[in-house]
């Protein structure tokens, strides 16, 4: 029962144990935004860990990157569970880092160090783009109904699928001890692929369980269990926690500003599918939360929710971390839970604001062996896979869509194994179609256009 009212939530969906607007005690408030926070805490943490030691950006640097990437989430999840004037969906929504910008950053950012931009600046350009294309996310939130026709689910189901096969290889990657690994010579080594597989087998294991926590905590109990098991193989390494300061001070542009072209383009377009992602995130909460999914309350709340998406991922930029959006994986936790109160989300803000601001969390996470984080991340991009071919199976796939999902993902993925076919083009159009997901995406999007539609 609720403690503060009547719960009219509940009347619209009878499984809610505690509606949209009611008020739990602060110990259940707290043990359910702790069940949040232990399905949400890896993925947040992990885009900015996998783009910092792709890149090559100091240790101590990606300490400050992690806690920002915590902070900044717990922003946005206050934001979107608060609402305050124009900025939230009003709903129990978390915000993280998202996946979605891991593969252009990597190769572009990896193209330019590769070229010899010192890794500071090319930190400062990545920045520079967050901040610049969040305007796009934000502008899309004024403007919904005219983007949805531009970028369709068909578009859309391409790019997102093509974001989890592209990171794929990254997943393979680090599950092979990273590009650390590679230079000296340890990659896929068997203690890498034992360390590995026991983490990729655990979290497979532990979504048998019917026990609600440990199935929406099982990537988070399988890292911790591939952290005991690195320690007893002796490849822990305690000396980032050993540095970090005692608080994390946010620092705003910590690297400087700059900007590229290259880089902007293939971010800016996905911006625009991370709205339209967004969109259908927001709806599946405000149906679980027993609230309407059409009409203007509604719209109300796609609108907040999308503005807040491009809105702290300016705040990101600003403070040295990358671009968040809505969290999926938080809907099966309330289905699971019952509990859709949005005063649970701002527990979980003030729990990711805290873990933050000490840098010692992001430390130990840093400590691990990039093999143990492998495991958990070919899961993580597979479900980015899964998520895109979902979508479009809601698409009716006549010739002309099969068409443009064949030549979209022929030209995606062959340009992110194949990088060299652009090597004789002009820097600017090499830098922006290094990115398969740039490359595919475009495609889908220029195809969906210029392709007439069958009247049959």
């Amino acid at each position: 029962m609720a403690d503060s009212h009547t719960p009219p939530d509940r009347q619209n969906h009878s499984d809610l144990v505690y509606g949209l607007n009611d008020h739990p005690r602060p110990l259940i408030a707290f043990f359910a935004a702790l069940q949040h926070l232990l399905a949400i805490i890896v993925p947040i943490i992990t885009p900015g860990l996998l783009i910092c030691l792709a890149l090559g950006v100091s240790r101590q640097d990606t300490g400050m990157i992690l806690s920002m990437s915590l902070v900044i989430s717990g922003i946005a999840t206050f934001l979107q569970c608060k609402k305050i004037g124009p900025l939230g969906a009003g709903l129990l929504i978390v915000q993280g880092t998202s996946f979605n910008f891991i593969g252009p950053i990597i190769a572009i950012g990896s193209a330019m160090t590769a070229s010899g931009v010192p890794v500071n600046q090319v930190m400062a350009a990545i920045f520079g783009v967050v901040i610049a294309g969040s305007f796009i996310e934000m502008g899309v939130s004024r403007v919904l109904p005219w983007v949805k026709k531009l970028i369709t689910p068909l578009v859309t189901g391409i790019v997102v699928l093509l974001i989890g096969l592209t990171l794929i290889k990254e997943g393979l990657i680090s599950m092979g001890g990273g590009y650390q690994a590679m230079e000296s010579k340890t990659f896929a080594n068997a203690d890498n692929l034992i360390m590995s597989c026991s983490v990729l087998a655990i979290i497979i294991l532990l979504n048998r369980v019917s026990i609600v926590w440990i199935k929406s905590s099982a990537i988070l109990i399988a890292l911790i269990t591939g952290y005991i098991l690195a320690g007893f193989m002796g490849y822990l390494d305690f000396s980032g926690p050993s540095d970090a300061p005692l608080i994390q001070i946010p620092m705003p542009m910590h690297f400087g500003l700059s900007f590229d072209w290259g880089l902007f383009i293939p971010i800016a377009f996905i911006y625009l599918v991370t709205s339209l992602e967004a969109i259908g995130d927001i709806t599946a909460t405000s149906r679980i939360s027993g609230q309407p999914v059409d009409g203007p309350q509604w719209m109300q709340r796609i609108r907040g929710g999308v503005l807040v998406n491009g809105a702290n991922s300016l705040l990101a930029g600003i403070f040295n971390t990358f671009p968040s959006s809505v969290f999926a994986q938080n809907n099966g936790v309330i289905q699971l839970t019952g509990v859709a109160s949005r005063y649970v989300g701002i527990w979980i803000a003030l729990m990711l604001i805290i873990l933050g601001l000490f840098p010692a969390v992001a430390a130990v996470i840093q400590a691990v062996p990039q093999a143990v984080l492998g495991g958990a991340v070919m899961v993580m991009f597979g479900a980015v896979a899964a998520s895109g071919i979902n979508i479009l199976s809601g698409v009716h796939l006549d010739r002309r869509a099969l068409l443009i999902i064949a030549v979209s993902l022929a030209l995606g993925l062959g340009v992110a194994q194949v990088p060299q076919i652009l090597e004789h083009m002009p820097e600017l159009i090499r830098n922006i179609f290094s990115s398969g997901v740039a490359t595919g995406g475009i495609a889908a999007l220029i195809l969906n256009i210029i392709l007439p539609i069958s009247q049959k």
